[in-house]
């Protein structure tokens, strides 16, 4: 074989390897910016109540939506965060499924996000603080809980199975605050 030849097959061989160590990077970073988002900018990482951590991010969508959308607004603006925070956790999930190698991971907290946001796209009072606290209260208690047919709902596939089983019990963590509101009104700071 020629010096040139030779060469040749060297800088050919080194591009390849180069081009494999890039494409292999960009998945690894591909992965990162999945977990990352899966589990709420990594509070899905916290070793204790990973579910109730993860949570915050939609704490804060609903305090900044509060305290700069119009009121008008506001229900658009959290409706439109529950459709995108859903569609990403149907979409990511049997991904986060296959990392972290487990159906529904504790990690995986985006459906956490959607929970939330439902229950106060259903339920809040006038003061912004009360209904943080009520809302996160019930929704963290009906999503542990997983009355019929949340429970059930899990056993769908991938992330309908995430998603699903949050979005019920929000569901019903909205109901009981209309309830208790109604005959508690002093509770949610009304009179």
């Amino acid at each position: 074989m020629s010096t040139e030849v030779t060469v040749f097959f060297i800088i050919k061989q080194d591009s390849f390897r180069t081009i494999y160590d890039n494409v292999r990077c960009m998945s690894k970073f591909s992965s990162v910016v999945k977990a990352g988002l899966c589990s709420g900018f990594w509070l899905g990482y916290s070793p204790v109540a990973s579910g109730t951590v993860g949570t915050i991010p939609a704490i804060i969508f609903y305090l900044w939506v509060a305290r700069n959308i119009s009121e008008s607004l506001q229900t658009v603006m959290l409706l439109l965060g529950l459709i995108m925070v859903s569609i990403l956790t149907i979409a990511l999930g049997p991904w986060a499924e296959s990392y972290w190698n487990k159906k529904d991971p504790s990690k995986f907290v985006l459906d956490e996000v959607a929970g939330f946001l439902f229950t106060i796209l259903f339920f809040r009072t006038p003061d912004i603080t009360l209904t943080v606290i009520w809302a996160f209260l019930a929704t963290r208690f009906f999503d542990i809980v997983k009355p019929p047919p949340a429970f059930q709902a899990q056993n769908a596939p991938g992330g309908w199975g995430i998603l699903l089983d949050d979005l019920i019990a929000s569901f019903y963590a909205a109901i009981f605050l209309h309830t208790v509101n109604w005959a508690f009104p002093w509770a949610f700071g009304s009179t």
